[in-house]
């Protein structure tokens, strides 16, 4: 992982870290979900779609073996790490992937604002469509179809409330648990949006902010 790939922002209240999945663990993960798409008896045992909140074709968990192997854990530890010594000054002992899974989603499905369980969370892209569609009204105006907005509070002045972001392969984004969060139906295209997420805990006396020292 090169830290200098590493980008920390904070549009409202909470930080967000931006990061770039590894190029060999985005094709091993693809490879492996395309593995999954064929084998319908395993699609079926993986699915994860009567616990999340999505109105999409299919999602997900992934295997502990394929976090392990494709590299995707040591990504996420590594980058949970550098972030919390950056915002909260302490090196953390635990790192623990409470779940990791896959959302396929096509033309017109969505999910709803929502937000995770553990202590971090996260959603990136491994796979998006050549397009989205255009706005119905005005074809030059931005369309946010198959973006990730995040949602933190109330609009004020010089305080935005939401940010929208446009999806790119290989880009993923670390936020705390309670952020909630949207994604916005597309249409234009028969092509799949593939994302992939995961919750996880640290230590509890780093995350338990209210806890002291």
């Amino acid at each position: 992982m090169n830290k200098a790939d590493l980008k920390i922002v904070r549009p409202f209240g909470p930080s967000v870290m931006i990061a770039k999945i590894p190029t060999d663990t985005l094709s091993a993960l693809n490879n492996y979900i395309d593995t999954i798409i064929s084998d319908e008896k395993k699609s079926k045992e993986l699915n994860h779609g009567n616990q999340l909140v999505g109105d999409v074709t299919q999602e997900f968990k992934l295997e502990k073996e394929i976090i392990e192997k494709s590299g995707w854990g040591k990504f996420l530890a590594e980058c949970v790490g550098y972030w919390m010594e950056m915002e909260m000054k302490r090196k953390i002992t635990k790192f623990h992937i409470l779940n990791s899974w896959v959302v396929r989603q096509f033309e017109n499905e969505y999910n709803p604002t929502h937000w995770h369980s553990g202590h971090l969370s996260g959603a990136g892209f491994l796979k998006l469509p050549s397009t989205f569609g255009n706005h119905y009204q005005e074809k030059n105006k931005k369309y946010k179809g198959g973006q990730l907005q995040l949602i933190n509070g109330t609009r004020l002045f010089l305080s935005p409330s939401t940010v929208s972001l446009a999806p790119k392969v290989g880009d993923f984004y670390f936020f705390p648990n309670y952020l909630m969060h949207t994604v916005f139906p597309f249409k234009g295209t028969r092509e799949e949006r593939r994302s992939i997420s995961f919750n996880a805990k640290v230590d509890e006396n780093i995350y338990d902010v209210y806890g002291g020292n």
